[in-house]
């Protein structure tokens, strides 16, 4: 200690040094670093401070709105897979693409005879083709999803929120029939698309947006809903719209745990990139 005292001594009286802002560095101490050490790799101490599940931004801010194949590889090749099907749907034999449409419908009794293959199959197809206000969604709602919990979460949330919200809605219709409430031509109708999977990520993402943009999300989702239930021109799909949006808003304990969990191990506190310290580097 009383050598680091005299060193202490000595750089007071060196003016030179003093007046150069060179960092001063008490003999018998361990160097520091911090605000009086430069940080030699502010590149690792960026990336550190982003986590390891984070990289660098690729580009423009408004870039990272529209899904990537290395940043969100699931929206984007989902996303490439429905412009297929549409494109197929639209220019493809019709009489082939009916047959195709109508294998790939979740009503009663597809689900009852091969769910599994009508719940994946029905996804696969955008009901009303790339134009619809549900296919513009899914670019930014699942890319917007994808880049805060992953790619394969995401895919839980979607297929998670279709494959519910079609059984709840198909289930009672099921019932109905074989209690004599509705006819059995309501064991077979034309039902497929993205729309209940799209509807699950929005309610999702609005739980982990900021509070000034989560009432915009559940509002925009919410009157797409009830505007189709007020039209009443397909009751029952409407109201599977509106329970989809549900059961993504009631996946926000879960979904915030995710994204706690993607973000990495906190920085060590002596690491300029740590917000802690940010504010000392930039004075």
């Amino acid at each position: 200690m009383a050598g680091g005292a005299q060193g202490a001594v000595a750089a007071g009286r060196d003016g030179g040094a003093a007046e150069s802002g060179a960092a001063v560095v008490l003999e018998g101490m361990p160097r520091q670093r911090g605000p009086l050490a430069p940080d030699p790799d502010p590149v690792s101490a960026s990336s550190v401070a982003r986590g390891p599940g984070r990289r660098g931004r690729p580009g423009p801010w408004p870039w990272r709105l529209l899904p990537t194949p290395a940043g969100t590889p699931f929206t984007f090749w989902y996303a490439l897979l429905l412009i297929a099907t549409s494109l197929f749907a639209e220019y493809g034999d019709p009489a082939l693409v009916s047959r195709l449409l109508q294998g790939s419908s979740t009503d009663v009794t597809h689900l009852a005879r091969a769910p599994l293959l009508v719940l994946v199959a029905s996804a696969l197809w955008s009901a009303g083709g790339l134009a619809t206000g549900y296919a513009v969604a899914f670019l930014f709602v699942l890319t917007a999803l994808e880049r805060r919990i992953g790619g394969v979460r995401t895919a839980a949330v979607f297929f998670g929120g279709h494959a519910l919200a079609t059984l709840a809605t198909e289930l009672p219709v099921g019932f109905s029939v074989a209690a004599g409430g509705l006819p059995d031509s309501s064991l077979h109708r034309l039902d497929y698309g993205i729309s209940f999977g799209v509807m699950t990520c929005a309610g999702a993402l609005a739980g982990l947006l900021p509070g000034w943009a989560r009432l915009p999300v559940l509002a925009g989702a919410g009157y797409q809903a009830l505007t189709g239930l007020m039209e009443y021109l397909d009751p029952m799909t409407d109201w599977g719209h509106l329970l989809a949006l549900a059961l993504g808003v009631a996946a926000w304990p879960l979904l915030r745990h995710w994204h706690a969990r993607r973000g990495g191990p906190a920085p060590l506190l002596g690491d300029l990139g740590h917000p802690a310290l940010r504010a000392v580097r930039t004075r």
